[in-house]
């Protein structure tokens, strides 16, 4: 016997509700032919949410009876909640694989022979560039976050304005080629002061924060990983600074 799913959502020429089309899309995938009802109008929608005594659409009908919105559907289906709740590593996890992912294609691109070492240079580099992107596209947010935890911001307030630019800057310099004396100064700074306070904060005064690293905004909890990402900062400086020297030492 076919499964059958009545659904009421908002599709109006202002709004269309997308929690609307992943209720239909949800129960199209369980197997259930699904009448779909348009609310068309705000009209609509009130006239419904008053009748139904509710205060929310989308609404689904299962058998005749009223199963509930979006969330409930997932539930009934022993769906865990769509929307992610609590602390999670997903934003860093995945910069740092587009990352690699970068590093690899790139060397593969423009280099004849592809060393290790040159993935690693192009990884930590991409790396850093993709991060700052995320901290400055709410620099608000993020400094916001920032100053609860790193040293220096907390005694000045515009070095957490800077610091994205800076991460920024050390990314693209590797990426240019720009002096290693320069651009390798810049991250071993960063990188050492970032990773103090990181330190300081999660394993000596044990408090529990949000991480800054992927933006203001989100629920990564600070430590291991922004203990990596100084670390990269920390390991790139010191590399580049190596290499400025050796080059020194030659040139002479």
């Amino acid at each position: 016997m076919k499964k059958s799913a009545m659904l009421f959502r908002m599709h109006t020429n202002e709004h269309i509700c997308p929690f609307g089309l992943r209720s239909k899309d949800l129960l199209a995938r369980q197997g259930f032919e699904v009448t779909d009802h348009k609310l068309a109008t705000r009209e609509e929608v009130d006239k419904f949410k008053k009748e139904q005594g509710v205060e929310t659409t989308p609404q689904i009908f299962i058998n005749g009876e009223r199963l509930g919105g979006y969330d409930d559907l997932r539930y009934y289906f022993c769906m865990k909640p769509a929307i992610q709740t609590g602390t999670t590593y997903t934003p860093v996890l995945a910069t740092f694989a587009m990352a690699l992912l970068m590093a690899i294609a790139t060397a593969f691109t423009y280099r004849e022979i592809v060393s290790l070492i040159t993935v690693i240079e192009l990884f930590v580099a991409f790396s850093m560039t993709l991060l700052a992107i995320q901290k400055m596209s709410d620099l608000f947010a993020f400094t916001n976050s920032f100053i609860t935890y790193d040293l220096l911001a907390m005694r000045h307030l515009r070095y957490a304005y800077v610091y994205p630019f800076a991460e920024a800057f050390a990314g693209l310099g590797m990426l240019a080629a720009l002096p290693g004396y320069l651009v390798g100064s810049i991250s071993l700074f960063i990188g050492t002061v970032g990773a103090v306070s990181v330190f300081k904060a999660v394993y000596v005064d044990k408090r529990e924060l949000k991480c800054a690293c992927v933006g203001g905004n989100s629920n990564v909890p600070l430590g291991l990983v922004s203990i990596t990402e100084n670390l990269f900062m920390i390991i790139a400086g010191i590399w580049m600074l190596s290499e400025a020297s050796d080059l020194m030492t030659y040139s002479c």
